[in-house]
């Protein structure tokens, strides 16, 4: 088989890709066919040895694939060979084989391609886990997404309107931003604008009849960060998602308390891996309105696998609209 492989941390073009030899599954493993893998920012930080969990080189990046089932080790029964899974590793999706355990891999219905199935992993759980465990979310509330045409915040605004709520899109460019009303966005936040401290406050409040939004899922930090914090409506609640415009902002605890807010951090991963049940509930849930036409991936390019590195070039430079993903 052939796999991208980092020889060591630093640009993604000095990625590889090489032939190595098929992976068996030991016991409690499954060995999985790639067929498409999805590409998200994380990778990126991965590749350039900027995550908080730096694999030990060498390495294969990718965080997620989906496929079909080769092989499995002993005392798996389920998945079994011939399995059409989608699947969430901390490292290696971007090989035509990848190793995984059983509670990794997610029953695709036959109604999901895989090119979809492969962007519908980490983004939409993502979102999922913001709005349902770390948010609250309740039906009826507004949500102001900042970072709305990237994956997570694309597949956030779509999860948004499928639970009943209204979705406001916080967009730095905005020739992006039809890309986020196509998600069904109900309205557009420019964070672009000169004095984005109050001018972000003044348009949130102009669509929700002065009150604020509820809650903000917020992907990019620094100065759309502080200013969402300003939009918060009373009791309204902050989901820290990632830190896109580079700087890591500082609470003013005196926010907080004013108008009872809450601030809630999400690291997707660490649901992955404490608490395996729950994700499952989650992705069977997205699955489910998939399958509604509720969802749809906004999938802007396939690429062979072996482009990997202008994949994430895209991703870095900010070209990217939703999500790209890599065939194999």
């Amino acid at each position: 088989m052939h796999a991208v492989v980092m020889r060591a941390f630093g640009p993604a073009e000095n990625a590889e890709f090489v032939a190595l030899p098929d992976p068996v599954p030991g016991p409690g493993e499954v060995v999985v066919r790639t067929r498409a893998a999805g590409v998200n920012y994380p990778d990126l930080l991965v590749v350039e040895g900027r995550y908080q969990h730096k694999p030990p080189l060498p390495f294969t990046p990718g965080k997620e694939l989906a496929g079909e089932v080769l092989a499995v080790g002993e005392g798996v029964t389920a998945p079994a060979p011939g399995d059409r899974v989608m699947v969430q590793v901390e490292y290696g999706a971007f090989a035509e084989q990848v190793v995984a355990r059983p509670e990794q891999c997610f029953l695709l219905p036959d109604a999901v391609p895989f090119d979809d199935a492969a962007a519908m992993g980490l983004v939409y759980q993502t979102a999922w886990f913001a709005l349902r465990d770390r948010a609250g979310f309740r039906p009826g509330e507004t949500v102001l997404v900042n970072g709305a045409t990237g994956g997570v915040g694309l597949a956030t605004i779509q999860l948004v309107k499928a639970f009943g709520g209204i979705a406001l899109a916080g967009v730095t460019t905005p020739s992006k931003a039809q890309a986020a009303l196509d998600a069904g966005a109900d309205h557009v936040i420019d964070l672009s604008v000169d004095n984005l401290r109050d001018g972000l406050r003044a348009q949130v409040q102009a669509v929700t009849d002065g009150n604020g939004a509820e809650i903000c899922i917020d992907m990019l930090g620094g100065d759309p960060f502080d200013a969402a914090m300003r939009a918060l409506a009373w009791c309204g609640r902050m989901v820290v998602v990632g830190f896109a415009a580079g700087r890591i902002p500082e609470i003013k605890a005196n926010y907080l308390l004013v108008k009872n807010i809450a601030v809630a951090g999400l690291q997707w991963s660490d649901y992955r891996d404490r608490t395996p049940a729950l994700m499952a509930e989650a992705q069977a849930e997205i699955f489910r309105l998939y399958q509604e036409g509720r969802l749809k991936p906004a999938v802007m390019a396939r690429l062979p696998l072996a482009r990997m590195a202008e994949a994430l070039a895209l991703i870095r430079d900010r070209k990217v609209v939703g999500k790209i993903v890599l065939e194999a």
